[in-house]
């Protein structure tokens, strides 16, 4: 995508209102929550997986995922966090409490009552964690692709001036999502020529008021957290549920260097370095997912 194709998209940014109209335009299907209304998709048979996405990339990050799944015979449950995509943007900190809370509260409202596969990439990992610590008996396996979390994290410069009072709130609300919007497929190693249309998608999401607000305070009260992060992944390490981790070594978003730390925490965890992959190897490397993500399934 080139810079003028960028900036048109950027035109659109937090101008629109995600209101009943703008949902009724949608795929998917949305469910008021105590926590906010979520947008939401659910299909397959067999046993339950529930995939949880990252910090700004909303539920379309797991389309082949899903994809293969389903193609496996397992029923696949993926849903927007609050704040992205076409679920609200709610009023607070979101913080992984909040976000463990909606997905608690998504998972009742359906009826689910079994125990549940339950996935995370990136900043779903201290999401997921926060809720097997509150509910551990609902947590079948956990499997999960370069997670957010370690308190080993050096974050960028960027992030730490985003994250101080006033000065973030101003440059996020200047440029944050277009800074978002540029680098967000930077790491679609192995599918370059995928790239525009997945930042088609992902402009979707930015194009609704509230969003950045709710990135930023994410990123102050989940991603840069990782002390209470980091003690959410011991609790569910003492929980002894299988656990799958899949971690590109070529990552940049959250670097590899962290799974010496995930590892450390979770020694009884399969894990796999993966050779070649970024960040996002789910979306363009997803043979090579689905090649451990299967078979640990299944046993």
């Amino acid at each position: 995508m080139t810079k003028e194709e960028r900036k048109q998209y950027s035109k659109e940014f937090g101008k629109h209102t995600l209101d009943d109209a703008a949902r009724a335009k949608a795929e998917g299907s949305f469910i008021d929550l105590p926590s906010g209304n979520t947008h939401y998709e659910l299909r397959g048979d067999g046993e339950l997986c529930v995939l949880v996405h990252g910090y700004a990339v909303p539920y379309f990050l797991y389309d082949k995922v899903a994809n293969a799944l389903a193609a496996n015979g397992y029923r696949v449950l993926r849903y927007d966090l609050l704040g992205r995509g076409l679920s609200a943007r709610v009023r607070g900190r979101y913080t992984p409490e909040r976000f463990a809370k909606q997905l608690e509260e998504l998972l009742d409202a359906l009826g689910v009552d079994e125990p549940i596969n339950l996935f995370a990439t990136s900043m779903g990992g201290p999401v997921v964690t926060a809720f097997c610590a509150a509910h551990p008996e609902k947590v079948k396996r956990l499997i999960f692709y370069a997670p957010a979390g370690m308190d080993t994290f050096k974050p960028p410069f960027y992030m730490y001036l985003t994250a101080c009072p006033v000065i973030g709130d101003i440059l996020f609300a200047v440029c944050g999502d277009k800074i978002l919007f540029k680098n967000c497929a930077r790491e679609l190693l192995h599918s370059p020529d995928e790239a525009d249309a997945y930042l088609a998608k992902l402009a979707v999401s930015l194009n609704y008021k509230g969003f950045t607000r709710c990135a930023l305070s994410s990123l102050r009260h989940t991603i840069l957290r990782t002390k209470k992060a980091t003690g959410y992944f011991r609790q569910a390490a003492a929980c002894g549920i299988p656990t799958l981790c899949l971690w590109g070594k070529d990552d940049i978003t959250m670097p590899f260097y962290m799974a010496d730390r995930f590892r450390e925490i979770l020694p009884a965890a399969e894990f796999h370095a993966l050779d070649g992959s970024g960040h996002i190897f789910i979306y363009d490397e997803i043979e090579k997912a689905m090649q451990y993500t299967l078979p640990f399934l299944s046993e």
